[in-house]
């Protein structure tokens, strides 16, 4: 499967120079001229891209995690995570949806792929991860705690709306998708494959 990666809606440019490199972020800054003809300290943060697997089992229910992790409130989303250097989009999906639920799918979709901050130069990767069978018990990092949800494409339109449901991308494509019943109906079959 090949996959474009998504272009920034502000791109670093080859001037930027990088001032802070760190665990998660790097910060890049540069001169930036306005309107006026003045110039200006432009800065973006870049992390490295991840991934969203929406997994479905055999029986349409969709695969979500009740997850908690250090220092944050418990929330509810789908499984992902960032990729490792040299992998791609698909492989660090694949990997994520056997660490993080032990399953293991039968077909991958690309559903969307965006970079929704023009401050962040961060690529995210949604994949619908059909067919899944549990293969493994979870392997899961020492940060990570994630107990399943499995759950209809109604009960996901739902859980969407709630204050603590984290992919706040995937909510924002779903309700738009819902002002089109049509489309909503396609999504339905892609999530289920009915």
């Amino acid at each position: 499967m090949k996959i474009k990666r998504p272009q920034s809606r502000q791109p670093i440019p080859p001037n930027a120079k990088k001032v802070f490199k760190g665990e998660v972020f790097d910060v890049y800054q540069w001169k930036q001229k306005l309107f006026d003809g003045t110039y200006a300290t432009f800065e973006k943060i870049k992390r490295a891209d991840g991934v969203n697997v929406i997994p479905v089992t055999a029986e349409g229910k969709i695969i979500l995690g009740r997850q908690a992790q250090p220092g944050e409130k418990p929330f509810i989303g789908v499984l992902g995570g960032a990729m490792d250097e040299g992998e791609t989009p698909l492989e660090t999906a694949k990997r994520e949806l056997l660490e993080e639920s032990g399953y293991k799918a039968t077909k991958w979709t690309l559903w969307d792929a965006v970079q929704l901050y023009s401050k962040s130069e961060w690529a995210i990767y949604t994949f619908i991860a059909r067919g899944c069978q549990k293969v493994q018990a979870q392997t899961l990092e020492p940060g990570e705690r994630i107990n399943l949800l499995y759950v209809s494409f109604d009960e996901y339109l739902d859980i969407i709306a709630q204050e603590n449901y984290r992919d706040s991308e995937l909510a924002l494509k779903i309700f738009r998708l819902q002002r089109d019943p049509k489309q909503l109906e396609e999504t339905r079959r892609l999530f289920t494959g009915s």
